[in-house]
């Protein structure tokens, strides 16, 4: 071949010849590849050669000291650590608290505590404050003293932060949210309670103040793991997928250093669908060991693993979630719907909670309120799906949402129905359901409600005896009684109509009477109620309008009058009814 020829040839060649790029990015990503197959070895050298290229990248060195610490290295890492504190960036207080997390592993816990107070006073608004509250009970507990934090300067704070983060995980979101916002007016720069808030704000079904305020955290902090995974939630439920899927590009890129924010990640990701990803870091947390004896780990891990079409270990999951969970519901609730799973007769779940799904819940509650009632009392998460269903189900849900809540009717969930009866968003019946639930509960003062755009004060006309259990049989007669009031009688006058059915019931419980004739008990109700109002009121529109009888009508009526007497109260001295001239 000429050397003509032979030039054409190579440089024909060259186009096929794809240079790879060798830099921080690549060995990362490739440490990244190696952790996901556990070979820790190789993760560590992809994460060296990262930190080769750049070293003053305070990020790489500290991917590097996780990597150690994850393989009991924990000496190697805190060397590490403290040459980025001391060489690289000063300002990286976060390392600090890896330092205290490694020496609590060494049983140096005088050393972890030093370190800790060195992180929360030169960070007290940092992203690990929650985690760094549960390494002080531990090490206040292994030192066999109270921990040394005089000089933190979030102490003002942390006490009430710590008690909201009671409340929020009691349930008691609306206590939670007056905690955290007072301790955010005293301390603007407190992320971790604006953090809370924000997801107190979301268990309430408030979506816009919860995505306000968790951008608020971002804005200060725009790495911070806890707010980036709850934004990428609230982004899931209100179906903002071009917002999500910008966010989900940084969360499939991080690597977090510590199980909890593996934990949170990963259970994040599973929630918006990413189950592949969501998978792996489960695996990950389970092969290392230090999270494995938490059941909901094996669940969500399960999970993750139905809807990839694995499905024996989902089952090995489930049952070890079982195992470990014995007096739970939930591992054996998905080990049944697996079997269906699997010969394709139902799709795998799309949710990671703990819990039973919230279908199941409304059946449950059908043939047994008082099971709902204490899952809503006992466990917030269950709890929040209540609350966010309030806000975002649809009709039918809503409906049995109230219901439901008025099973508990503790402060919280009068605040959350008081919040929807003013909402111009919601409709008018559903909004007197709410109103029904609230009397039957015991509820006497003033509500305020919003009624096609009019806010109107409701007063209670009478005290009644708080009501264990709202009846549908008892609902039937108020719903026939509403649509044959509806455009007749005002607001007000369907509203003393609704009380006087409330009153009637818990005057006479328990011994209520069989209502075999619902339509008899509604016409007896307007009956009453015209009369309070003093509208004339005649048999014959009743029975046309009602389809009962004359007689069921005035019996069901005496039966009212003689439990709750509205005649003595109105001094009525004419008859029942009035006939047409």
């Amino acid at each position: 071949m000429s050397q003509r020829k032979r030039a054409a040839s190579n440089k024909s060649r060259r186009p096929k010849v794809i240079p790879m790029r060798l830099d921080a990015t690549f060995f990362f990503e490739r440490a990244v590849q190696s952790l996901d197959r556990f070979h820790y070895d190789k993760a560590l050298k992809y994460f060296r050669r990262a930190v080769e290229y750049e070293p003053e990248n305070p990020v790489n060195h500290c991917n590097m000291a996780g990597i150690l610490s994850e393989m009991g290295r924990y000496e190697e890492s805190n060397v590490i650590l403290r040459s980025v504190l001391d060489q690289i960036d000063p300002a990286m207080t976060e390392c600090y608290y890896y330092l205290a997390n490694n020496y609590a592993n060494m049983e140096l816990y005088e050393a972890a505590e030093e370190a800790l107070v060195r992180y929360l006073e030169n960070d007290p608004e940092g992203q690990f404050l929650d985690e760094a509250d549960e390494l002080l009970d531990l090490l206040g507990y292994e030192l066999n003293r109270p921990t040394k934090i005089a000089t933190i300067k979030s102490k003002e704070n942390m006490y009430a932060h710590d008690k909201a983060r009671e409340l929020l995980e009691a349930g008691r979101f609306a206590e939670a949210v007056k905690i955290l916002e007072d301790i955010i007016e005293r301390q603007p720069d407190f992320l971790a309670a604006r953090n809370n808030l924000g997801l107190a704000y979301y268990y309430m079904g408030l979506f816009d103040k919860s995505v306000q305020t968790i951008t608020e955290v971002l804005d200060a902090e725009p790495g911070n793991l806890h707010a980036l995974c709850n934004l990428a939630i609230f982004y899931q439920h209100a179906n903002r997928d071009a917002a999500l899927r910008s966010l989900m590009e940084k969360l499939r890129k991080t690597v977090p250093f510590h199980p909890e924010h593996v934990f949170k990640l990963a259970t994040t990701l599973g929630i918006v669908g990413e189950h592949r990803e969501a998978y792996r870091h489960f695996r990950r947390l389970l092969k290392t060991g230090e999270l494995s004896g938490e059941p909901s780990l094996h669940h969500f891990a399960a999970v993750a693993a139905a809807n990839l079409g694995l499905f024996d270990e989902s089952d090995r999951y489930w049952r070890q979630a079982g195992r470990l969970d014995p007096d739970s519901e939930v591992p054996a609730f998905y080990l049944k719907k697996l079997e269906k799973i699997r010969a394709g007769e139902e799709k795998p779940p799309v949710h990671y909670h703990y819990h039973l799904p919230f279908e199941e819940q409304f059946k449950r509650w059908e043939t047994s309120p008082g099971l709902v009632s204490e899952a809503l009392k006992r466990d917030p998460l269950i709890r929040s799906s209540f609350f966010w269903a309030l806000r975002h189900g649809d009709r039918r849900t809503k409906v049995q949402v109230i219901q439901a809540l008025g099973l508990v009717a503790d402060d919280e969930v009068i605040e959350a129905l008081k919040a929807f009866l003013v909402d111009p968003e919601e409709e008018d019946e559903l909004k007197r359901v709410a109103v029904l639930v609230l009397r039957s509960i015991g509820v006497q003062d003033s509500l305020v409600v919003t009624f096609s755009g009019r806010t109107l004060t409701l007063e209670a006309r009478r005290k009644s005896a708080k009501l264990p259990v709202w009846d549908s049989a008892w609902q039937a007669v108020l719903e026939q009684a509403l649509e044959n009031m509806s455009g007749r009688y005002d607001v007000v006058q369907q509203h003393d109509m609704m009380t006087l059915w409330v009153d009637y019931l818990s005057r006479v419980y328990p011994e209520v009477p069989k209502l075999h004739k619902a339509s008899g008990w509604a016409a007896a109700l307007e009956y009453w109620t015209a009369k309070m109002h003093r509208r004339t009121i005649t048999y014959s529109d009743l029975v046309n309008r009602y389809g009962a009888s004359q007689a069921s009508i005035s019996r069901y009526a005496n039966r009212i009058d003689e439990a709750c007497g509205i005649r003595e109260k109105l001094d009525l001295t004419t008859p029942a009814f009035k006939e047409p001239k």
